[in-house]
């Protein structure tokens, strides 16, 4: 089963953990800004490492579609 998922309606559509609203962009721009995956895991309890690294290897796979969901988050927070 496919652990990365996309449904319209559902965190503005964006890839995300299946069964969660975690979208893969939050976890990449935390990984960006250094946070380790150890991190990851206190934080976000109810993600674990093989979910962590679908993630990774969406974004590798990805990586215009997730890098164009952190700069258009980046533009609603500067608003």
């Amino acid at each position: 089963m496919d652990q990365i998922v996309k449904t319209p309606g559902v965190v503005g559509g964006s890839a995300r953990i299946r069964n969660t609203r975690i979208p893969v962009w939050v976890l990449i721009e935390y990984l960006s800004l250094g946070w380790t995956v150890e991190k990851l895991l206190v934080n976000y309890p109810r993600l674990n490492e093989e979910q962590l690294a679908a993630a990774k290897n969406y974004y590798d796979a990805n990586k215009d579609e997730i890098d164009a969901d952190i700069k258009a988050q980046d533009a609603v927070d500067e608003e």
